[in-house]
């Protein structure tokens, strides 16, 4: 395997949905492949236990992941701390529990050269998925037939040598009460982080990926692995960069599975689901 080409000191994922036909898997496994960190955090809705509850499916893509995950903890000396969403709540039971250097959380706070950032995935400022759960349910599978709808208009663009179009995010963009949604929960998530004397807050959830400053609070959010393909990375001179896979995926391409030597070599096929709590 090639060395990897971007060392950084923290790395921060969320919303990947594992158990998803829409889990862009092998992207972000590829991402971690080629990244070296001292910290990765897993900001929420790593695993869509919500859509394996449903019969969703879980495959040897997503197990591949897993497998990323626990050898950066066992081989190279990474710091891996899992926060909780909405989608894998089933975690909430657990909380909090480390064992060794991987730590399971609610929220967690990262010191850097530019102080503190609270770290946390977002959806306690939520109303509908913490006051109305099943209305949260039937948005859940809302949104999945819109991914589906737009993997099928996606195909067909492809056939005309159109490129990639998220119908979803031209909803979020363009309807009144979505950017709503977004601007009220930005303002949110930053007067938390004010109030807990943070300089910062890096969240995800509403999949909408960001690098802005909020009043006096840098406001950070990791996007998802379903449409936007965004991770955020603090780098070894303290800056925070919103790094979008097209982009890095050009600058550090896939080798050849056969001389990686591992296990994506395989046939993506089902495989038993993991038990959720």
């Amino acid at each position: 395997m090639s060395k990897p080409g971007l060392r950084v000191r923290t790395v921060i994922l969320s919303d990947i949905h594992l158990g998803t036909p829409h889990s862009k898997v092998e992207e972000v496994t590829h991402f971690l492949r080629h990244v070296r960190c001292e910290r990765l955090l897993l900001n929420g809705d790593i695993i869509d236990g919500w859509r394996l509850r449903r019969g969703g499916s879980w495959t040897r893509a997503h197990t591949r992941f897993a497998r990323r995950v626990l050898k950066l903890v066992q081989k190279r000396d990474t710091e891996v701390v899992y926060l909780r969403g909405n989608h894998d709540d089933f975690l909430a039971r657990l909380l909090p529990l480390q064992f060794e250097r991987l730590t399971l959380a609610e929220d967690y706070v990262l010191e850097t050269a530019r102080g503190r950032y609270l770290v946390l995935h977002g959806d306690v400022f939520d109303g509908v998925v913490k006051n109305l759960v099943l209305l949260a349910h039937l948005g859940d599978a809302g949104y999945a037939l819109l991914l589906r709808l737009n993997r099928i208009y996606n195909q067909w663009r492809a056939l005309r040598g159109q490129e990639y179009f998220s119908l979803s995010q031209a909803i979020k963009a363009r309807v009144k009460q979505a950017v709503s949604f977004v601007g009220k929960f930005e303002e949110q998530v930053a007067a938390l982080a004010r109030d807990r004397g943070c300089a910062g807050v890096i969240c995800g959830h509403i999949h909408t990926p960001a690098d802005k400053m909020i009043g006096d609070i840098h406001y950070l959010n990791s996007g998802d692995w379903v449409e936007s393909l965004t991770a955020i990375v603090e780098h070894l001179d303290g800056r925070f960069e919103l790094v979008r896979y097209c982009d890095f995926a050009a600058a550090h391409p896939a080798a050849p599975a056969a001389a990686r030597g591992e296990a994506e070599a395989e046939v993506d096929e089902p495989s038993p689901r993991p038990v959720l709590a």
